[in-house]
């Protein structure tokens, strides 16, 4: 499998990192169609730890860029993208998270909250169920529950989604070993305060887009930046979920939105 997809024309200045960890694919629709008006990279990140993934995004980097670009991430992404900026600065020249989890471990539970209310009785229950079986060293169906887990939680993020037909062809099958690893040692990265940190260390411009009805707390993601990074810009979303570019009421303005920070 190749571990980029070049979109648009040189120079490469900006690049679509997918969430998960693992969700490869998935930002396709996003370095699509921006390619008309800018050379975009999607790297297919397949390492099984954040250094890994984080050298993984380095090497692309080296490879098809001429200096800085923006990076754009989405969920798991934004904090890939988060973390790199704080690394290597050099090679930055603005950040963009899309629908970020929170960066303090107090904001935690009001993801699972959020979710349980878009849910039904029966849904609620399965996922609880899942959360416990991926959290098992000796669960072997990993790859199983995560798809099944990626379903619920389709339907719990986002509020009036539509489906993209390039999709299909676009998107791999989430590794449920690789999840679990990563999202692991993340979420030990969150709890010890580390994550948060890195802001310290970002120089450039970062800006947030948040839906109103995504489950992760707006205020996870705008408290601990907002005062510890010198250029940091919040957009909220009405009518919009996890991934505002397949909300029905809000990816005109998501568009809108990426294509003014992009030509700024």
């Amino acid at each position: 499998m190749q571990d980029v997809r070049l979109y648009g024309n040189k120079p490469y200045m900006v690049a679509v990192i997918h969430g998960g960890p693992g969700a490869l694919g998935t930002v396709a629709a996003i370095a699509r169609e921006l390619s008309g008006d800018f050379g975009v990279i999607e790297p297919l990140q397949t390492g099984n730890s954040i250094s890994a993934l984080l050298k993984e995004l380095d090497d692309v980097m080296m490879i098809n860029c001429d200096g800085p670009i923006t990076l754009i991430g989405h969920s798991w992404g934004a904090w890939l993208v988060f973390i790199y900026a704080a690394k290597y600065p050099q090679w930055v020249k603005k950040v963009i998270l899309i629908g970020s989890g929170p960066f303090e471990a107090k904001y935690v539970s009001e993801i699972a909250n959020n979710r349980m209310k878009h849910l039904s009785e029966f849904e609620r229950e399965e996922y609880n169920e899942l959360m416990k079986r991926l959290d098992s060293e000796m669960e072997i169906e990993k790859d199983r529950l995560v798809k099944r887990l990626g379903e619920l939680v389709n339907k719990s993020d986002n509020y009036n989604p539509f489906e993209i037909d390039t999709d299909k062809e676009d998107c791999f099958p989430v590794e449920g070993d690789k999840y679990s690893a990563i999202w692991l040692e993340a979420a030990a990265l969150r709890e010890s305060g580390e994550l948060s940190s890195l802001a310290d260390k970002i120089i450039c411009p970062v800006i947030a887009i948040h839906g109103e009805y995504d489950p992760h707390p707006v205020d996870g993601v705008k408290s601990p930046l907002e005062n510890r990074i010198k250029d940091f810009k919040f957009y909220t979303l009405g009518k919009c979920g996890h991934s505002p570019w397949k909300e029905r009421y809000a990816y005109q303005g998501f568009y809108r939105i990426l294509r003014k920070e992009l030509e700024g």
